[in-house]
């Protein structure tokens, strides 16, 4: 039992299991009524009501009119303050919104009700000192470079056509028809479709029943769609199709000059300035790569060191933001592929406990934004090049953008408060390695 807005309530809270709760609250009828009152009251003062003067009118008619409407918002109203007093009081840490059964709440009685929820788990968190992290290290070398450029040189192709059979980095141009059982398909038809062989732009087996082909020839290629392609229809079956090759083409790569320069923006300091360039583009991308690493062996390190008991109200919200985040990246309308949540409950269990670990360490050790920090991530958002004054002005005066510096920026100190405290243990790497460059060099 103990004071709430001035009036008495009984309270009485067990434990259903783990972090389940379970709270009975009654608000005394003198209470609900007393309100009730001054809320007629309040409705009276202005209430326009047939045959009277605005405000006028009568308690007992304004009561006969608006005295379930009234009813009901006092209900809600002391619903929400009684369930805040309560919480306050008995120093509870609910983790989501509860879920009310009301028990009674009729006219001239108590508000009684029955509040069912979880609370969040109670975290300490293990030394730092005893956490072991892997930090990968790598630098740019001048054959990372050379292959940077040349990926780069293969983005501005010339093709010259050649009477020979089709090979990787051959631009071939088809025609083709496919059908499943005899009957064509969405998507299974094409014309005069361009592709480069071994680019990987088309499925493997459609183009190594290409390879080789010379133009005006025409061959039958099977292709088995895999179960998991992105199209339901087709997906897991095997198509036939007919494809004519119209034209064979050998690519021919442009040299590192003045005009190839000029095909990438960079207008003064010719090939020099293009080479500073590329490699301050690649520094960059390391770099966040490396921290990009960094941040999760730290975030798994405090997760394995730091066992919770993790609110399964919070999991279900985390897998339904995930399935939600999920259709919108796959541009899906059929919710019926997204997928199971049962698929989902383990990482969304991780993501959760993982946020709550880090939320602790936070207050636990007093870590405040650092603007420092926040500079560093609204540099790499804007850039420092033409434009990026305009550009840093516009995140500025966006809330909802510099949130999201702002929680990137309090994470990257996170990392740095834990790798400064932690074993680290240096892992040498790669620039491709670490980026992925170079895994499809015909691309």
């Amino acid at each position: 039992m103990f004071e709430g807005s001035g009036t008495v309530m009984q309270v009485s809270l067990s434990t259903v299991a783990g972090l389940e709760r379970r709270m009975e609250v009654a608000v005394p009828a003198e209470r609900v009524s007393a309100e009730i009152e001054t809320r007629l009251k309040s409705v009276a003062r202005t209430a326009r009501l047939k045959g009277f003067r605005p405000g006028k009118a009568p308690l007992p008619v304004v009561r006969q009119q608006f005295g379930a409407q009234v009813q009901s918002e006092v209900v809600g109203d002391l619903l929400r303050e009684s369930w805040s007093d309560a919480v306050t009081q008995q120093s509870l840490r609910p983790a989501t919104d509860p879920r009310i059964e009301l028990v009674s709440a009729e006219p001239g009685s108590e508000l009684r009700y029955v509040a069912s929820f979880e609370v969040l788990p109670e975290i300490r968190i293990g030394s730092l000192a005893e956490l072991s992290i892997e930090r990968t290290t790598a630098s740019i070398t001048d054959a990372d470079i050379e292959a940077m450029l040349d990926s780069m040189r293969r983005q501005r192709p010339d093709f010259t056509a050649v009477e020979r059979g089709a090979t990787d980095t051959d631009r071939v141009t088809v025609d083709f028809e496919g059908r499943i059982d005899g009957v064509t398909f969405q998507g299974g038809t094409g014309t005069d479709v361009p592709f480069v062989v071994g680019q990987g732009r088309m499925l493997k087996e459609f183009e190594d029943g290409v390879r080789g082909a010379t133009a005006g020839e025409s061959r039958s290629v099977v292709v088995n769609f895999p179960s998991d392609y992105g199209s339901a229809d087709v997906a897991g079956k095997t198509a036939v199709f007919q494809v004519t090759v119209k034209s064979v083409e050998e690519q021919k790569l442009p040299e590192i000059d003045e005009d190839f320069c000029l095909s990438f923006g960079v207008t003064e300091g010719g090939v020099a300035a293009l080479r500073e360039a590329v490699v301050s583009s690649m520094e960059n991308e390391l770099a966040k790569a490396i921290r990009g690493q960094l941040r999760t062996q730290v975030l798994d390190a405090l997760y394995a060191a730091n066992p919770i008991e993790v609110p399964k109200s919070m999991i279900t919200e985390q897998v339904q933001a995930m399935q939600v985040d999920f259709a919108r990246r796959m541009g899906l309308r059929d919710l019926s592929q997204l997928p199971q949540t049962d698929a989902m409950e383990e990482p969304a269990r991780r993501r959760v406990a993982t946020g709550l670990i880090v939320s602790e360490l936070l207050r636990a050790e007093n870590l405040k934004l650092d603007r420092e920090y926040v500079n560093r991530r609204l540099t790499e958002a804007t850039g420092e090049g033409p434009g990026s004054d305009e550009l840093r002005r516009q995140y500025l005066q966006n809330v909802e953008a510099m949130r999201q510096i702002e929680s990137l920026a309090l994470e990257d100190q996170l990392v740095d408060f834990v790798v400064e405290r932690a074993k680290v243990l240096d892992k040498p790497s790669s620039f491709s390695e670490l980026t992925g460059f170079g895994r499809n060099p015909t691309a």
